[in-house]
């Protein structure tokens, strides 16, 4: 847990502080304001409450949707092959840089999920993949497509499965 707080930590950019420094600015400036006007209590309450919510809500989503908006990718799943004489998968893709930044690392992981009749269950099974495997590209242009191939192993399921692809740039 130790190591991962601190890869986070060093990972931050300009644009996350910026980002940290105003959520705070907006807590201080709404309990500030609910103080000032504490002989409404009603209005005092309402940004008492949304001062706390901006302070729990505001980095996790800012951050998620910041790096959504500057790391922009798309992937595309080329093909899925199960190899006959290994327990593996061999999943090929495309991955696209759609951001006006140019990739250091991507870490692009492949996960495989149980397929079911029952559209709730496959809803569960996508969130929690049985089996997970990751690769990591570097140095990637803006604009650029990188061709990559994932070998998901062992692989032992023998029923139905889906594989999901997912990536994480920076």
């Amino acid at each position: 847990m130790k190591e991962k707080l601190i890869a986070f930590v060093h990972g931050l950019m300009i644009y996350d502080y910026i980002l940290f420094a105003t959520v705070l600015t907006l807590f201080i400036l709404f309990i500030v304001l609910a103080i000032v006007l504490r002989n409404r209590v009603g209005l005092s309450i309402f940004l008492v409450l949304f001062a706390f919510a901006i302070v729990t809500l505001g980095p996790t989503l800012g951050y998620i949707e910041m790096h959504k908006y500057l790391f922009k990718n798309s992937l595309e799943l080329i093909s899925q092959k199960r190899l006959t004489f290994v327990e593996a998968v061999v999943v090929k893709g495309r991955l696209t840089n759609e951001s006006e930044r140019n990739f250091s690392e991507c870490k692009i992981t492949a996960g495989a999920y149980k397929v079911t009749k029952n559209k709730y269950k496959n809803y569960i099974y996508k969130l929690k993949p049985f089996k997970k495997m990751s690769i990591v590209k570097r140095d990637i242009p803006k604009g650029a497509t990188v061709d990559f191939k994932i070998i998901v192993e062992p692989f032992r399921y023998k029923k139905d499965y889906n594989i999901t692809l997912g990536a994480s740039c920076r």
